[in-house]
């Protein structure tokens, strides 16, 4: 019997995450996987639904991503999307080429035939289309279903088996029936069941840690934030007393941020142990200016610490982590030619090194940041946790663009809080989804009290998102901007310009490094 799972195979398209959130959103677990994963794993995994995503490739280019044709025999339902759906026709023997006009964002999708697929989908849609190659001959085996004005063959499907292939992108909301159009194939093509619950979710990870554990102890490296939280509430649940919350104070810190979270350790019960690593992790990180070396370092640091705290603790054997899905997916490379994935490590990703005896444990290693929030609003956490914006797991360090010093760290840590303070007395602090500021490594002339000053750079950096794989800039009003400006130039010595970062990601990264 099939497994009530979609897998999504990844071939580098932007919105890949999206497939797979949006088919949770339907209420049937979905996992995003690499397009080069071995079919025997798909096999394995034996899920009612396939689908390919989009990407950046042509397929007649030597080093284009490619499937086994083998896949399209496995009797399981197959969508294909954008690249996806040129890929499927390619391997039938249809003919891709250039597209003679280009198709970016908004498109009209009319409907040809009625199908499966476009079930309660109108003649006539708005889609979202990206690409510049379409399908121009469909081999025999597959026929057209739909076409925009610019794409002849905008969606096809085979004549006897339950392969599907659209040219536009189902996934993102500007796609009126994207929603529908994903259902349509998750659950009256593919079969599956509406049984992925969060509340669900917990109760089985609770489980699941009681019985890996047992009379063991678990370490937990707690950050401060939802994901860190989360993870030591779950735990906390299955086990109690035998987690042992650990805190890093690496000195790239917020001001208070050390109380606040002993603060809401206490209130919740868990137990924790404070390390002061301050003097460690300068000295490890000055002079280093390359934005991966510092993220190596301190990750190969934090493991250090952790094991020399194990050592002192009887009877431990688990190490916690609160890695979350973007965290995996900004962190994985994949190795076929012609395609790497890769953004930026982050610390509590890649499993553990093997001079560490401590087997991991990662309850939200496959949520998103969405999901977790809805858990933590389900576990019923305070509001200051569960709407706290994230931090980054090496702190101001990654904030300050260049080499690390004590006056760097302590410029940055002043601007942040005055940030944090106007944030909250104009009310916008539960509006947005990350602020923060950035110190660059230039200097700017500027005049303060009728002298040249010669000072930093900052960059403020205020973003919305719902998931932490995309977001926009956040339109703050001249007001706020002028008296952050203001307030940060006259109350801190060390910055005289202050500039407003409003790229969205894609194409940048939320954190500058």
């Amino acid at each position: 019997m099939k497994k009530n799972l979609i897998i999504v195979l990844d071939f580098g398209s932007q919105y890949s995450y999206m497939i797979a959130k949006r088919i949770r959103e339907i209420g049937v677990y979905s996992l995003l996987l690499p397009h080069n994963i071995f079919i025997n794993d798909i096999i394995e995994k034996n899920p009612k639904g396939i689908i390919l995503s989009g990407g950046p490739f042509s397929v007649y280019k030597n080093n284009a991503p490619l499937i086994s044709k083998k896949i399209l025999e496995l009797n399981i339902p197959i969508l294909g999307i954008c690249y996806g759906m040129q890929l499927i026709s390619y391997i039938f023997g249809g003919k891709i080429k250039k597209s003679n006009y280009k198709e970016y964002g908004k498109s009209y999708l009319v409907t040809d035939k009625k199908n499966f697929l476009f079930k309660n989908v109108p003649k006539k849609s708005v889609v979202w289309m990206s690409h510049y190659d379409e399908v121009k001959n469909n081999p025999k085996e597959l026929e057209s279903i739909a076409h925009t004005n610019s794409c002849k063959i905008a969606a096809y499907k085979h004549k006897e088996k339950d392969i599907y292939a659209v040219q536009f992108h189902p996934e993102v909301k500007n796609t009126e029936y994207g929603k529908c159009i994903l259902k349509n194939f998750v659950i009256n093509i593919c079969k599956c069941n509406k049984n992925w619950k969060l509340e669900d979710f917990v109760q089985k990870q609770v489980n699941s840690i009681k019985n890996i554990v047992s009379d063991k102890k678990v370490i937990l490296g707690i950050s401060g934030g939802l994901d860190s939280f989360v993870t030591a509430y779950i735990i906390n649940k299955a086990i109690g007393n035998s987690l042992i919350c650990i805190f890093i104070d690496t000195g790239f810190l917020l001001k208070e941020e050390k109380k606040t979270i002993q603060f809401f350790c206490k209130k919740m019960n868990f137990s924790i142990k404070v390390i002061d690593a301050v003097d460690i992790f300068l000295k490890k990180l000055t002079g280093v200016y390359n934005p991966e070396i510092k993220r190596k370092i301190i990750g190969k640091e934090f493991v250090t610490l952790f094991q020399k705290e194990s050592r002192k603790i009887n009877n431990v054997e688990f190490l916690a982590q609160g890695t979350i899905y973007s965290d995996v997916i900004e962190s994985s490379i994949n190795k076929n030619v012609g395609l790497n994935n890769f953004v930026k490590s982050h610390h509590n990703v890649g499993g553990l090194p093997k001079c560490m005896k401590l087997k991991l444990i990662e309850p939200l290693r496959k949520l998103f940041k969405d999901e977790v929030r809805k858990i933590g609003k389900s576990l019923k956490l305070p509001k200051e946790i569960l709407y706290k914006h994230p931090f980054p797991g090496p702190g101001l360090s990654i904030r300050i663009i260049g080499k690390i010093n004590k006056r760097k760290i302590s410029i940055l840590r002043k601007a942040e809080n005055i940030l944090l303070q106007e944030l909250k007395n104009f009310n916008i602090y539960n509006n947005i989804s990350q602020a923060f500021i950035i110190l660059l490594p230039i200097k700017s002339v500027g005049v303060m009290g009728d002298k040249r000053s010669y000072e930093h750079v900052a960059v403020l950096r205020v973003i919305k998102t719902e998931d932490f794989m995309t977001s926009t800039f956040y339109p703050l009003s001249y007001e706020f901007l002028e008296i952050i400006s203001n307030r940060i130039i006259n109350e801190i010595n060390g910055i005289n310009r202050m500039v407003y970062d409003i790229t969205s990601k894609p194409p940048s990264t939320i954190e500058w490094q």
